[in-house]
């Protein structure tokens, strides 16, 4: 379909990377039409806090010549990609998503981002964010909550906190973009727009430059409309960083290499019946047909006895209130201070966490990650529906309950995870599974979801009337 495809907007990041890398496309060509859906989809989506229209267009004729006289830095120069409003870029404004913070200038750039401008990727703007990355459904009273692109007659929700990234992947104002992920922030956006998302394990990819909320559980990661492109983009973002204590010792590890062997002779655990109570039909019914397609492509599906309930972690939460009421607390407290009020309501559930409460937290989710590894000791990976249920109306929206049921483990235990489309509801609203691996086999991630995508054209699939 892509060789068809005249619009460099609508191009999967891959593609778009082979033309320009082929001189077929130029990343001037590529910059002026995302920069052009933007001007005229983001006024309704609201996805982007900041376009860097000048600086892109600059960035990519600087691209172009360099590629035109064979200078090419890498595979992916010229290629645009948008960032979380987390992300620091030095000289930018990064606000975190809170008018708290209209000024905060950074001074230094985010790892991450300087690994991406090294391979010549050109950054578009900063994209929406829940207040501080503390919410799951994507909202910001303050800032502004942007549109879920796959229901134009209402407002859904695009999931949280990386909600602009979602929405401007998705309304394919940005080939791919950097979310991060404490609780889910990468999975139930990725869900709830029909995307491809990247949870990482801890100290996979370098979290220097980027605002903290649970520096624990915190973990930055792709988003993309396939495996293929996430795969690409963690590639280059991968790596130790003497800026993050947490990477040292973490080799990076080759997503490629394994990424289209299949799952034939892999043991896939499926979830509990007990995990399916809650989760709505339609999710279900799109669970159960990709697993019976993994087993048409020659995995196993086990059953798997889980060492716990996952609802019984939605309030496992020590160690996220605690870290995020030590970065935020004051400000939350201050009640002068514009915060969104869900999310000061979050922050200040941290103020009587004591110091023995949180260590002994920590001493707990050592105890529970032993129990995850021993029951997930002969399985490649776990399988569940990303979230409960498809985007649901802002109206109405209950800010107590979290989508984060399926996604908050994952963070708590260490473990990687990837979430990719899987289907749809008669409204054409996304569903999607989630891949859970061990610590560290992204790779194992990857390589299965890209088996279930090449036997599936759910990633292919486009908000109508954009």
């Amino acid at each position: 379909m892509s060789e068809t495809v005249t619009d460099p907007s609508l191009l999967p990041a891959h593609v778009l990377a082979d033309r320009i890398a082929s001189k077929k496309l130029s990343p001037v060509e590529a910059v002026e039409a995302m920069l052009g859906r933007i001007a005229r989809l983001d006024p309704r989506l609201r996805a982007f806090v900041e376009v860097y229209g000048a600086d892109a267009r600059l960035a990519a004729e600087g691209a172009d010549r360099a590629i035109r006289s064979g200078h090419a830095v890498g595979p992916l120069h010229g290629v645009p990609v948008a960032l979380k409003d987390l992300v620091d870029v030095e000289g930018r404004i990064t606000t975190g998503g809170s008018l708290a913070f209209p000024d905060r200038r950074a001074t230094s750039t985010a790892t991450i981002v300087r690994r991406m401008i090294g391979q010549g990727m050109i950054v578009l703007g900063k994209t929406h964010t829940v207040e501080f990355a503390f919410g799951g459904w994507g909202t910001n009273a303050r800032m502004g909550t942007p549109w879920n692109p796959w229901d134009l007659t209402r407002a859904r929700t695009p999931g949280g906190s990386s909600s602009g990234s979602a929405v401007a992947v998705a309304a394919r104002m940005a080939p791919w973009a950097i979310g991060t992920d404490t609780g889910g922030s990468i999975r139930m956006p990725a869900s709830f727009c029909g995307l491809t998302g990247l949870k990482v394990t801890t100290g996979r990819i370098s979290a220097a430059g980027i605002v903290p909320l649970s520096a624990t559980l915190d973990t930055p990661g792709p988003m993309a409309r396939s495996v293929a492109d996430v795969a690409l983009l963690y590639d280059v973002l991968q790596g130790p960083d003497p800026r993050d204590p947490n990477t040292r010792g973490i080799l990076p590890a080759d997503p490629m290499a394994s990424l289209h062997r299949g799952v034939r002779g892999l043991r896939l655990g499926r979830m509990p019946a007990s995990e399916r109570v809650g989760v709505t039909a339609e999710m279900l019914a799109a669970y159960d047909r990709s697993l019976d397609t993994l087993a048409d492509l020659g995995a196993e599906i086990v059953e798997v006895a889980l060492p716990f309930r996952l609802a019984d972690l939605m309030s496992a939460s020590t160690i996220h209130l605690a870290e995020a009421h030590f970065v935020n607390g004051r400000l939350a407290e201050d009640s002068d201070s514009p915060l969104d009020p869900a999310v000061r309501k979050r922050i200040l559930g941290g103020a009587g966490i004591s110091a023995h409460d949180y260590l002994l937290a920590r001493q707990t989710q050592a105890a529970m990650k032993r129990q995850m590894a021993t029951a997930m000791a002969d399985l490649d990976a776990v399988l569940t529906p990303t979230t409960e249920e498809p985007a649901v109306p802002l109206d109405g929206l209950d800010q107590d309950r979290m989508p984060s049921r399926f996604t908050r483990f994952g963070n708590l235990l260490e473990l990687c995870a990837l979430a990719l489309p899987n289907g749809a509801t008669p409204a054409g609203l996304p569903l999607s599974l989630q891949i859970v691996c061990k610590p560290y086999d992204e790779a194992m991630a990857l390589r299965i979801g890209q088996a279930l995508q090449a036997a599936t054209d759910w990633h292919l699939r486009m908000p109508p009337g954009l």
